[in-house]
């Protein structure tokens, strides 16, 4: 595929990615506006709220600024009529942060992943500027360099993650390769990266999954306390829905809560206030929904929760020793401890780096701190999972893989399997004029890509 239509498509798919995260809140708001203000609606406050919105859900803080009028209608306490909205709806974050991954995977697989993350993070740059040039609100204010800067740098984070892992993986011909090459010469070390990269995705998946069990568990016991909370608010359908919604872009963010939960060192919910394994410490929390899944109160039994960040490690170390057993790697103590360490750093600047967008403030206050605190979470997501994948890492070899290994040279030195009854059979390897030839290196309903797979 040409170099030039690969940057096109890239570009296409950048322009989808923002125009679905901005019609994902257009019509809702659209709706909103018709049901509750009628024919008396300003329609040119619709834009700024979607932009404004758009913008909070990759990561931009707003700074709330409520009218004087409104102030002493409402009779709000003046100190309490400017404050900052930095707690992030990570859905929007999330989904452009997958759809930018799928775009650079597919530009590598057409030869171009470089060109296709630069041609898609320019285009969804210039929507950004333009987003943030023309969706100004009074009332919710952003700086106008992080409104540019954050949704782009999630979108290029993306892309290149997408095309560097399907380079890596499948070949592309170039740089990729070429680094690929230099580290397979690395001898007994040559699978640390590859390994390094698999655990950690093994470990925030088993993490991600013990959260939504949690979240789930949690919706299931305190389920009645969300819906009291729903009454509680007096809303109609509209506003019901509303709520709704917003709660379904939170729920990343409340997966994280759970993770940080789980980790042992929990999360706050206002300053001064600790919701933990050990136990829970709250004042007055706000009556949003949500807020009623919190426990009222813990046991120290509930401490166990903490083997679950460790047995993510077990499972992400029992992966990368299966695997090392079986390409003959798992000799060298030396790369398996440095790929149990790796791991362990690794998961623990992914959940860090997901803790910061999890948290910030949603009101004046105690409410302008809420959500886990990064340091502490991520050091102990590290720990518990360096403990898990070093029981399955470092532990001695037993007689199973010895024998696994060689048997496998075995099956080498003798070019067959000792169960294949053909084994011993001749095989005809001369070539005819009328042998057939595959249709391309990537089977019959391949995609006919241009980098040969490893």
């Amino acid at each position: 595929m040409q170099r030039l239509l690969v940057a096109i498509l890239a570009a296409v798919d950048a322009a989808i990615a923002a125009a679905v995260g901005l019609a994902v809140l257009l019509a809702p708001l659209t709706l909103l506006w018709t049901l509750t203000l009628g024919a008396t609606a300003d329609w040119g406050g619709l834009w700024p709220v979607t932009g404004t919105l758009w913008q909070f859900g990759h990561g931009v803080s707003m700074d709330i600024v409520i009218p004087d009028a409104v102030v002493s209608a409402v009779g709000i306490a003046p100190d309490a009529a400017r404050f900052t909205l930095s707690l992030t709806p990570l859905a929007f974050l999330v989904f452009t942060l997958l759809f930018a991954a799928r775009s650079g995977a597919r530009a590598a697989r057409s030869g171009a992943g470089l060109l296709g993350a630069v041609a898609g993070t320019i285009v969804f740059t210039a929507i950004a500027v333009l987003v943030a040039l023309t969706a100004r609100s009074a009332i919710a204010e952003v700086q106008m360099w992080l409104a540019i800067l954050l949704p782009s740098a999630v979108y290029l984070v993306g892309a290149l993650c997408g095309a560097v892992a399907y380079a890596w993986r499948e070949g592309d011909g170039g740089v990729i390769d070429r680094i690929h090459d230099r580290v397979d010469g690395w001898g007994d070390w040559s699978v640390v990266p590859g390994e390094v990269v698999r655990g950690t995705a093994a470990v925030i998946v088993a993490l991600m999954g013990a959260a939504a069990l949690a979240v789930a568990l949690a919706v299931a016991v305190r389920g009645g306390e969300v819906v009291a909370l729903f009454e509680s608010a007096r809303v109609d359908a509209t506003g019901a829905a509303v709520l709704t919604l917003g709660h379904l872009a939170y729920l990343p963010t409340l997966l994280v809560w759970a993770t940080a939960w789980i980790a042992g060192p929990g999360f706050a919910v206002g300053a001064g206030t600790a919701v933990s394994p050990a136990g829970t410490q709250l004042g007055v929390v706000p009556g949003v929904p949500v807020f009623g899944l919190l426990p009222e109160n813990s046991s120290i039994w509930m401490l166990v929760v903490v083997l679950l960040p460790v047995g993510a490690g077990a499972f992400a170390g029992w992966l990368i020793r299966s695997r090392l057993v079986w390409s003959d790697a798992a000799h060298a103590v030396g790369p398996r401890a440095v790929i149990a360490l790796a791991v362990a750093g690794f998961s623990a600047g992914v959940v860090a780096i997901a803790s910061a967008l999890a948290s910030g403030a949603i009101g004046p206050g105690r409410m302008a701190e809420i959500g886990p605190h990064a340091g502490w979470t991520a050091l102990a997501i590290g720990v518990e999972v360096l403990v898990g994948a070093s029981i399955m890492l470092l532990a001695p070899r037993n007689r199973d893989e010895i024998a696994e290994e060689r048997t496998d040279r075995w099956v080498a030195e003798m070019g067959a399997s000792p169960l294949d009854d053909d084994a011993a059979l001749p095989v005809w390897t001369g070539a005819e004029e009328n042998d057939t030839q595959p249709l391309d290196d990537h089977g019959f309903f391949g995609d006919g890509s241009t980098p040969t797979p490893r």
